[in-house]
């Protein structure tokens, strides 16, 4: 092993010749030192050769110190006889204990995360520019995608500022270095997760349950707005609405064929979409139309305060016959108050209540397998409607405002700012209720319907997050 080698690994660098030196003046100090005993010990001139060692020995002291020093000055064998080290720091990952850093002690929780993104030449350099104006503002990149386009790139990045620096103020630095049409918001821990870590979570999530795409679709695009529009009866299989099997992007608006054969429209007025999220998300919808309709199976046990347990479970389609036998057994005033019209219409929500496609429901069953209360978690759009349907005999035991609470912790999780229910004055079951969340409620009267809205997120401000805090107070998610 060669001495630059032994050099990088940390191992200790001698050369020979300094050996030979170093045991050459050790045999001659031996040497010297028996014929000066020998001398001293048989002959008259005693003192006098003692004396002569003594000068012998400084002499040869004296050749070895010259020696040692003259080859010290040398280079050392890896040297490539560039310019020594500076005592300069050196470039390299940026230290984010160091003040003025966006990590570092002096922000500490002063820091702030934003999502970016910005339009640039695509011409060498022009990422360079960016990334240097950032630089310039304390701003550190900690995650960038890109997305190609015909006449420029789409840059996206994941930033972490400093508190004092403003939003406005980024994209003037950005604007100034060649970006266009940027447009940034606040960010959260959640977006630190890497792009291709999102949406592999996302795919795994959509496979469990046909109800995830809507939400999938959502945290994939980012803030929007879903709508599912059925397919019309008789229509061409190849193209449904007007929407091919490839789909249709249109600048703020993504048409996508449903697995069901209907039309899915995602907007997004404030930000185009690139042609990669539009694939994204076609791939997604494709991986929901490929597994076809899907529950999770499993229940919880509800027990009652009088006593017995129950039954709650995820519900679908095949439970339209047995939702029918419970509107059966339910009056007229229940099912007036559930679904505020005529009661011989009740059944024919049942097809779309019971869809994964448009939300989630949660049934109530007794031991022998009869339904006795429905939940609905319903995707409106960009928000959320409850709704609830409890069978006569099985009122006023708190069955209700079970299935409500599991109903909120289920929209917590799908990252809901909001749920809203819309009742009747009169129904002071489905009020006290939602009064019994403990959550920030506002009350509207629309043309004698009341219209109750739990927020959500004001609920979760302070520590952790919606879905931890109703997980914690409302339990697990079914």
């Amino acid at each position: 092993m060669s001495d630059v080698m032994r050099a990088r690994h940390g191992r200790p660098v001698r050369h020979w010749r300094r050996d030979v030196v170093e045991l050459a003046a050790l045999f001659t100090a031996v040497a010297a030192a028996d014929t000066v005993a020998q001398l001293v010990g048989h002959g008259p001139d005693g003192p006098v050769l003692l004396v002569a060692s003594a000068i012998a020995l400084l002499a040869t002291a004296g050749f070895h110190l010259w020696w040692s020093r003259r080859h010290g000055h040398a280079p050392p064998a890896d040297d490539t006889g560039t310019r020594p080290p500076s005592a300069e720091r050196q470039a390299g990952p940026a230290d984010r204990t160091a003040p003025g850093h966006p990590g570092g002690t002096d922000c500490g929780v002063g820091s702030v995360l934003w999502r970016m993104r910005t339009t640039v030449r695509d011409e060498p350099g022009s990422l360079a520019a960016l990334c240097t104006a950032l630089a310039g503002r304390q701003v550190d990149i900690l995650s960038l995608q890109t997305h190609p386009l015909g006449e420029g790139t789409v840059d996206e990045f994941l930033l972490r500022a400093p508190a004092e620096v403003e939003a406005a103020e980024i994209t003037r630095a950005v604007a100034r270095a060649g970006g266009s049409g940027s447009w940034i918001e606040r960010a959260d821990a959640h977006d630190l997760v890497d792009a291709p870590t999102r949406i592999l979570e996302l795919a795994t999530r959509t496979a469990l349950d046909a109800a995830e795409l809507p939400l999938a679709l959502r945290r994939l695009l980012g803030r929007c707005t879903i709508r599912s529009l059925p397919a019309s009866p008789g229509g061409d299989d190849r193209e449904a609405g007007g929407v091919p099997v490839e789909g249709v992007l249109e600048d703020t608006v993504l048409r996508l064929r449903a697995p069901e054969g209907g039309v899915i429209t995602v907007e997004r007025p404030y930000l185009p979409f690139t042609p990669t999220e539009f694939a994204r998300a076609r791939a997604l919808v494709e991986l929901d139309t490929r597994l076809g309709p899907r529950v999770p199976r499993g229940g919880d046990v509800l027990s009652l305060p009088e006593g017995g347990d129950l039954t709650v479970r995820r519900a679908d389609t095949h439970d339209v016959e047995a939702a029918r036998a419970m509107h059966a057994r339910c009056s007229a005033r229940t099912l007036g108050l559930r679904y505020h019209g005529p009661v011989g219409d009740a059944d024919r929500y049942l097809d779309h209540l019971l869809s994964p496609r448009f939300g989630r429901t949660l049934a109530v069953q007794t031991a022998s397998g009869r339904v006795v209360g429905l939940g609905h978690l319903l995707w409106d759009g960009d928000e959320t409607e409850v709704a609830l349907l409890v069978e006569d005999a099985w009122q006023r035991r708190g069955i209700g405002g079970e299935l409500l609470r599991r109903l909120v912790a289920m929209a917590a999780e799908a990252g809901c700012a909001s749920v809203y229910a819309v009742t009747q004055p009169s129904n002071t079951g489905m009020v006290s209720a939602m009064r019994g969340l403990g959550l920030p409620l506002d009350y509207q009267i629309e043309e004698g319907t009341l219209v109750v809205t739990a927020r959500l997120d004001l609920a979760a401000a302070g520590t952790g997050t919606a879905h931890d805090r109703t997980q914690e107070r409302y339990g697990r998610r079914i």
